[in-house]
């Protein structure tokens, strides 16, 4: 996982940028504000409203970003991310009686005309350096955002894009009222205030759902099971659970594995999930993993034999030095050959059983039965999470397979042999 002074450097860079446009945000309303009310616009007055309502969002994620970056504490372990969430709902109340407010006006200005005191050059120029302004908080917004993963401030960013529009809307509504073309400012105001409404119940909403830890992200659920599912060892995904925590994810995985798996590989296989999802996303900060054994109904086995002859074929007395092996497919009702594989490294002299295991490992294995197996294969068959059972040299495949069933196998917890002796052997 990401270490801990990059990403408290990350949410720093996050939080100075969502204070700095939260700055400019309310110098820009305040501008607004000022010239609508010398100039009698309420078209610019409703703007600097709307202005005020995406401050208070920035300002909700800047104040995320700055509890993110705070220590954990013995009172609040899991950090104080959902902060951000509760400030989001408040002021998300707030946004929804602002926009009731501006949609009462407009409708009051709907069928009224305001007098004409001469061309509104001071508005439309307030109108102009909104949008300019918006445009660069928006861009800048965006790239911190996606750079360090900030859902809130990629989501105030789509809103600063949609001021621009806004802006444009504000300017040509100005001018037409200037024409004094009925209807244009009341229905201006009034779509304003339908924003600002929009805006508030979406902060409300997603604020809800984060609070009762709604699964935000299905997507990203999809992607991390298909992801976990290609992990040699994992039997199965059986539940991925993501939840929203201020800027950051909590993942919670539930993977299958053998149960004959050791209590050290499962907590291996644990940290290889957990180190494959924390790699590819950094938006997520804390990974639960819990295994769970899982008994699969087929499991593929594979078994050194000297002939090839079906399921008669006798069993070789070593792994590595076998000229076959037959790969198998068991489950409790039926015995099916998948493979017969040649043993195509029998002629050479060193790391015979290396080459062996790393041509057979393609058939993901769960099981093999030998007599004799040395060192090398061995833990490299045990790194691979597969099973070894003893099976005497000679006797069929049909009968090991039998004997497999009844759990009459002994399980071989060691190697046969070591290194020197694979080596005086041949």
């Amino acid at each position: 996982m990401e270490n801990k002074p990059d990403k408290i450097e990350k949410l720093k860079q996050g939080q100075k940028i969502a204070f700095i446009t939260t700055i400019v945000a309310f110098l820009v309303a305040v501008m607004k504000a000022t010239v609508g009310y010398w100039f009698d616009s309420q078209i610019l007055i409703a703007d600097a409203i709307h202005s005020c309502a995406d401050l208070l969002s920035n300002f909700a994620a800047g104040f995320g970003l700055w509890l993110a970056s705070r220590q954990k504490t013995a009172k609040f372990p899991y950090g104080l991310y959902k902060a951000e969430t509760v400030a989001c709902l408040v002021i998300g109340g707030f946004i929804v009686f602002a926009g009731i407010e501006i949609f009462k006006e407009g409708f009051d200005k709907f069928l009224r005309l305001s007098p004409v005191k001469g061309f509104p050059i001071l508005p439309v120029s307030a109108s102009v350096v909104s949008s300019v302004t918006a445009f660069f908080i928006a861009r800048k917004q965006l790239t911190v955002g996606r750079s360090i993963g900030s859902q809130s401030l990629i989501a105030n960013s789509r809103e600063a894009f949609l001021d621009i529009f806004t802006s444009l809307i504000v300017l040509m509504g100005i001018l037409l009222a200037y024409a004094q073309i009925p209807y244009v400012e009341g229905s201006i105001i009034m779509l304003i205030a339908l924003l600002v409404l929009k805006l508030g119940v979406e902060n409300i909403w997603s604020s809800l759902m984060v609070l009762m830890d709604a699964n935000l992200a299905p997507e990203l659920q999809l992607e991390i099971e298909e992801k976990v599912n290609q992990i040699y060892g994992v039997k199965g995904v059986s539940e991925v659970k993501i939840r929203q925590s201020g800027p950051f994810k909590m993942v919670e995985c539930i993977i299958a594995t053998r149960p004959t798996l050791s209590l050290y590989k499962a907590h291996e296989l644990a940290d290889k999930v957990e180190d494959l999802i924390s790699k590819d996303y950094d938006s997520i900060e804390s990974i639960f993993i819990h295994v769970e054994p899982f008994r699969e109904e087929t499991v593929s086995a594979i078994i050194p034999v000297r002939n090839i002859d079906s399921l008669n074929s006798k069993v070789h007395d070593h792994f590595a030095r076998a000229p076959y092996f037959v790969v198998l497919k068991l489950s409790n009702d039926r015995t099916d050959i998948e493979d017969f594989y040649y043993n195509e490294f029998l002629g050479e002299k060193v790391h015979i059983g290396v080459k062996i295991v790393r041509a057979i490992i393609k058939y993901k294995i769960d099981l093999v039965f030998t007599d004799n197996i040395g060192e090398i294969s061995f833990y490299m068959l045990k790194d691979n999470l597969v099973d070894i059972y003893k099976a005497e040299e000679g006797i069929s495949v049909k009968e090991i397979v039998e004997r497999h069933h009844l759990n009459q196998l002994q399980p071989l917890t060691s190697p046969t042999h070591s290194v020197e002796e694979s080596q005086v052997a041949k």
